[in-house]
Order: structure tokens, then sequence, then C-alpha cells
């Protein structure tokens, strides 16, 4: 480096160093106060319902498949119609993610075939133990909406005939 350079970038750095020194420091009171999310920020994981109660989650493992720090545990059992949790044959009887191994990747999300698992920008996963931090289904489910029944739902034979219910028509006018 010559003399020339060296006479030239000192006082850049200290103009810098002036210029920031002025500035009010940016403090966050914690938990009092939130920083502004990112709109792509993703959060803590949700199992999401239908509208008439039963969940989306078919038990199919496909977020557990797609999951790179095989977080996310998911064990499989048959629905009957006097027992029914979800639309389809089968339902999530286990559903755990282990939050400390989670990346938030979000490819469980995007691997889920009716949309059940999603990753939304509220509540960050605390815990005091690690097995505080594995989350189980009761955890992770939301609750029914207002005025449908929870799982498990008696049904008649024949109501459900597919695993994942079509979405209601959208409608224009709104």
């Amino acid at each position: 480096m010559s003399l020339k350079d060296v006479l030239t970038k000192i006082p850049a750095g200290f103009a810098t160093v002036l210029k920031t020194v002025t500035q009010k420091p940016v403090t966050v009171q914690y938990p009092e106060q939130h920083k502004p999310m990112s709109a792509r920020f993703r959060g803590r994981h949700h199992l999401k319902r239908y509208d008439d109660g039963l969940e989306r989650c078919i038990g199919c493992a496909l977020c557990a498949a797609a999951c790179p720090a095989d977080a996310i545990y998911v064990e499989a059992a048959e629905n009957t119609n006097q027992a029914r949790y979800s639309p389809g044959e089968r339902y999530a009887k286990t559903y755990e993610i282990n939050m400390l191994r989670c990346i938030f990747c979000g490819y469980c999300e995007d691997a889920c075939p009716t949309n059940a698992i999603v990753l939304e920008p509220i509540e960050f996963p605390t815990g005091y133990t690690r097995e505080g931090m594995i989350y189980k289904k009761d955890m992770l489910l939301v609750a029914s909406p207002t005025g449908s029944p929870s799982t498990p739902q008696q049904t008649p034979p024949g109501k459900y005939d597919r695993s994942i219910l079509p979405f209601p028509p959208i409608n224009e006018s709104e």
C-alpha cells in the first residue's frame, strides 16, 4: 500500500466512525417491543383443520421425508366412521416436531398435499428443556372453528371418499 493510499483511506475511515458515533443506537426492548418481521419470515408450525373441524393432516409423512434436518416424526393410524380425525383413510396418530433440530426451511409446508402444516410468522418456539422443545400434535393443532365439533367425529359411512377435500369456490364479487 502506498503512502498516498494510507493518507486518503485513514481520514475516510475516521469520517465513517464520526458519522456513526453521532447516531442514536437502535435498541429494541424485547419482549415489550417486537422488531418488525420480514414478509418471508417463517415462524411457528401449525397443523390446520377444515371448516367442519376435521384435521387436514392425513398422516402421509411427506413432510417428514422432505425435512432435511429429520426433525419431524409422523405415525399414521386408520380412520373409522366411529372415530374420524381426517377425511382420508388415515390420520396422523402421532405428529412431533423437534424444534431444536428444525431449520425453518419450509420444505414441510411445500411437501404437504393438504396444506395441513403451515409456518406462520407468530410465536417463537421457546422452552426450558429438550423435552419441552419437542412439539407434539396437541401443541401444533389449531382449535376447531366455532360451531364445529372437534375430532374424533362420528360420520355416516361413505361420507368421505377423498383424502383431500376440494377448496370452496372463490367468490369473485369480494
